[in-house]
């Protein structure tokens, strides 16, 4: 294996090409990145960024090692599995002899194709848009009480806009659970935010612009609009290439697609389970496919998933998942500090300072 491409401009997309080199790759590397900025992480965007605290500038991602050939503006339109190539929408092919496949996602949308006024998180193009509009509001209607939607709203209150949260479930309670949702919702309460419940979900008004949503007969509207209503992965390119799609591209538990193809991140679900669109998730992903790649003999990782989210005043680090697991076993108040354990293999701290290690290991219950 002489040429590995690397297709997506994601931390996973990043990881995997430089951990092609931490195991000792000393072919050719090739990072095609559909965006024309360098690659960054999101994970500010929805915070410090939106806010103005901090530059897009900031969320750059280190630069890769000079052996490696970084393309940007290069975005991949389809895939020959026969042939091993991926073809740029410029018709360019581009050879390959293993194949990284980490293109992320895109923001689902509310609107129908054509409707504009609708703003949505994912990239920094997104962010750019979306605080312009906010430097100019009074109002913000924030459709999706997920992790990014909450996030959102926790920054337009501290812009000092008025904001509305709304879902068709209770906010986080499908990703933290009762417990740990309550703790987060009670402090978004406290700093203002109007939360609304819509078992029936949304539906969009309006003709060639969003102007409002119609929730369950009630018409809410703002000056900025902003669904946060989950991803979807960006495997529209693969349509043909034979490769397995199923909410995304699936992997066995080491990140393998096929011959010499593995898939990480955002894009990738692994057979059986369903997809983790964490941080700390797609990091790790990446190192396990592209070792899997290279040959060498290495399982998925066995330790739970780990994310974290910092909003209202409340930061929160959740190692497996709680929302399936119901009321914890164990709750330890400190002050205003909690530290979560639930048996059936997840562990969370609110305020508290714990590493990200000891946290999974309590998970297990150690």
């Amino acid at each position: 294996m002489r040429r590995i491409v690397v297709v997506g401009g994601s931390i996973a997309a990043v990881t995997a090409a430089s951990w092609l080199r931490v195991r000792g790759f000393d072919g050719a590397v090739t990072l095609l990145s559909a965006e024309t900025e360098q690659p960054y992480t999101r994970v500010p965007l929805s915070k410090t960024v939106l806010s103005g605290e901090a530059t897009a500038a900031s969320t750059t991602l280190p630069p890769l090692d000079d052996s490696v050939e970084l393309r940007l503006g290069a975005r991949a339109a389809s895939l020959d599995t026969r042939t091993r190539r991926v073809i740029l929408e410029s018709g360019e092919p581009v050879p390959y002899d293993g194949l990284v496949i980490a293109t992320g996602g895109r923001a689902r949308r509310l609107s129908p194709p054509g409707m504009s006024g609708e703003r949505v998180l994912r990239t920094l193009a997104d962010c750019a848009a979306l605080g312009q509009d906010l430097r100019c509001a009074r109002s913000v209607l924030v459709v999706g009480a997920g992790l990014l939607g909450m996030e959102i709203a926790s920054t337009c209150r501290t812009l000092g806009l008025e904001v509305t949260v709304i879902d068709r479930d209770p906010p986080l309670r499908r990703v933290l659970g009762p417990v740990l949702a309550e703790v987060v919702t009670r402090a978004a309460r406290e700093h203002g935010v109007m939360l609304r419940t819509v078992p029936g979900g949304v539906r969009p008004i309006g003709t060639r612009t969003l102007e409002g949503v119609d929730a369950d007969g009630d018409v809410l509207t703002a000056d900025v609009i902003v669904s946060a209503v989950g991803d979807i992965p960006a495997v529209d390119w693969l349509a043909g290439s034979g490769l397995t799609l199923d909410h995304g591209v699936v992997t066995d538990s080491r990140g393998r697609v096929a011959d010499n193809i593995v898939a990480a991140g955002d894009v990738a679900v692994v057979r059986g389970t369903r997809r983790r669109p964490h941080w700390t998730n797609a990091v790790e992903q990446a190192r396990v496919a592209a070792t899997a790649l290279l040959g060498e003999d290495v399982t998925g990782s066995e330790l739970p998933s780990y994310f974290w989210t910092s909003q209202f005043g409340v930061d929160v680090k959740v190692a497996g998942e709680p929302a399936e697991l119901g009321e914890p076993d164990m709750v330890d108040v400190d002050g205003s500090s909690l530290l979560l354990r639930w048996s059936g293999g997840a562990a969370a701290t609110v305020n508290h300072a714990m590493p990200v290690r000891k946290i999974r290991q309590l998970a297990y219950g150690s």
